[in-house]
């Protein structure tokens, strides 16, 4: 903690994510929370929805020795909670709040969010719904144990991340004000918007009108409700520094502070135990790859793949498969690749054929109908990895050099065909490729070069730049992160790019590898949590000055 500076005695936090495993936020938050339990012994309570009723989630454990007195009094308040600990490092508190009663008061809460803030909520459709409800419910929770426990006579945090806790936030603005209001934006609804549906937004980032797009892209509510949030809230954050000039262009409201997103390593097998996951994950992609197609591989092949969320564009998953299929026919190559994409898709059931395959533990010299993918998919017809397959004619023969495969499902270690978790498939792999077009920050590059996996991604996500600014130069694979300069329309060079970086990696010495793989994981050391907390510790000393100064009025 720097001197000087206020630091809450109880933070409270809350998002969509907390218990949740939906995407990085996930990350995040539970990467962090061992930093801040350590810091603050339990005096950091997260605020996450109950999505599983009835149902035992694997994230949480439910403790019925905390908060037995104020349970009582929340419940009179007429509050559904599960009160327990989250199971990650650290085992902070979270309070999961079934929110579903709060529909009813849906039509009055907008409307005194109109009338307090002018959040247009006539638009809402979608999780626009769900999100408020939960984060009202969030709201209700920290205002009933800071009258029940604390009071003024404690510094206190209400730290809200995404569009979806602004509705909580704002509430807590009016009702709570001696309560400090932090807001995280990871990414704005409006911006992703934007380079979803294929506009240009970086080089007309300073001609967009956030509220003008957000009716052409039928998205007014959660721009106005982040919109607002923002403009309301102590302290503004976000995890980037290209993400901050988007908040100042499309939500008019330059942020306070920068919060990149750190890690913890503890996840990251060590020694012996690393080796051993290392040649389980490959040798299971080979097994994979062996009944896919009927063909054999041995550990002379490279593996690469991307992953993240189903964002075709926006994650680069397109200019991806490109950068594949001109690899194909690239004179450098030195050896075999083969290419995943673990990008989950529309996904229906693990493929019967390739189980029987895999099970039978014998090698196969034919391939299977369709061999570019391992679970079938609701709409195979018009899913855009298959689709662009197809258009390029990329049928995996036997004698292309690139092979590529669609993992279209959760790794969690139960999906019929891999069954291993993403981190023990990822540390297999010889190179990450992430070439995101719209990527605020970017967790999957991060957690590849923590394994000492080299990576590429771009100078249009968030990590891209900050690998950049550490290094003091272009980053290159021999660094251990390639950041490929991106723009709004260069994808042909990017394509071309990633196919140069694979082919020349593919001729490096083992001395070369070895040296790669080593200054990706010393990279990835300087992103820990205990390096980037100090930014959390500038927002919080932010946000906790204009509440004390609420205080003393």
């Amino acid at each position: 903690m720097t001197e000087g500076k206020l630091f809450p005695d109880y933070i409270f936090e809350s998002s969509w994510e907390v218990c949740n495993k939906v995407g990085g936020i996930y990350t995040v938050l539970s990467t962090r929370a061992k930093t801040l339990q350590t810091k603050m012994r339990d005096h950091i309570i997260f605020i996450g929805p109950d999505c599983w009723g009835k149902q035992r989630s694997p994230y949480f454990q439910e403790d019925a020795s905390l908060f037995t007195d104020w349970k009582v009094q929340a419940k009179k308040e007429g509050m559904v909670l599960k009160i327990g600990r989250w199971s990650v490092p650290g085992n902070p508190i979270a309070i999961l709040v079934d929110f579903s009663q709060y529909y009813s008061q849906k039509n009055e809460l907008y409307t005194q969010l109109w009338e307090d803030f002018q959040v247009d909520s006539l638009h809402a459709y979608g999780d626009y719904d769900e999100a408020s409800m939960f984060s009202y419910g969030a709201a209700k929770v920290v205002e009933s144990f800071y009258h029940f426990y604390l009071g003024s006579k404690y510094k206190v945090v209400y730290h809200g991340n995404e569009w979806m806790t602004g509705l909580g936030l704002l509430y807590i603005h009016k009702y709570l004000p001696e309560v400090a209001t932090l807001f995280t934006t990871h990414a704005t609804s409006i911006g992703r918007s934007i380079a979803g549906n294929n506009k240009p937004l970086y080089d007309y980032l300073f001609a967009y009108n956030g509220d003008q797009m957000a009716g052409e892209l039928n998205m007014q509510s959660k721009h106005s409700i982040e919109k607002q949030t923002a403009h309301y809230v102590d302290c503004f954050t976000t995890v980037s520094d290209i993400t901050a000039k988007e908040c100042k262009e499309l939500l008019d409201k330059p942020v306070d502070v920068v919060l990149p997103n750190g890690f913890e390593n503890d996840f990251v097998p060590r020694g012996e135990e690393f080796t051993r996951k290392r040649k389980i994950a490959r040798k299971r992609a080979f097994a994979i790859a062996n009944a896919l197609l009927g063909q054999d591989f041995d550990d002379n092949t490279l593996i690469v793949s991307t992953s993240g969320r189903y964002e075709f564009r926006n994650k680069g998953v397109d200019v991806y498969i490109e950068a594949m299929n001109r690899l194909l026919r690239d004179d450098r190559l030195q050896r075999p690749v083969l290419a995943f994409i673990e990008v989950p898709g529309w996904v229906g059931e693990p493929r019967k054929d390739l189980q029987e395959r895999l099970a039978s533990g014998k090698h196969f010299d034919t391939p299977l109908e369709v061999p570019q993918i391992t679970h079938w998919l609701h709409n195979m017809s018009h899913d855009q990895v298959l689709g662009m397959l197809k258009y390029l004619n990329m049928q995996n023969r036997k004698e292309d050099r690139v092979k590529l495969i669609f993992l279209p499902c959760y790794l969690t270690g139960d999906d019929g065909i891999v069954n291993l978790s993403y981190y023990d498939v990822v540390l297999g792999n010889d190179l990450c490729i992430y070439p995101s077009y719209y990527e605020p920050w970017g967790y999957t590059p991060l957690e590849a070069i923590a394994f000492h996996v080299p990576c590429i991604t771009t100078d249009l996500s968030g990590f891209g730049l900050w690998v950049n600014k550490e290094l003091g130069h272009a980053g290159e694979i021999e660094d251990g992160v390639k950041v490929i300069h991106r723009t709004d329309y260069n994808y042909s060079e990017v394509a071309d790019n990633i196919k140069d970086t694979v082919a020349a990696y593919s001729s490096f010495s083992r001395e070369a590898v070895k040296k790669s793989r080593e200054n990706a994981e010393r990279l990835s050391r300087k992103a820990l949590w205990s390096h980037f907390i100090k930014y959390y510790e500038e927002a919080y000393d932010i946000a906790l000055e204009k509440a004390e100064h609420r205080k003393a009025k």
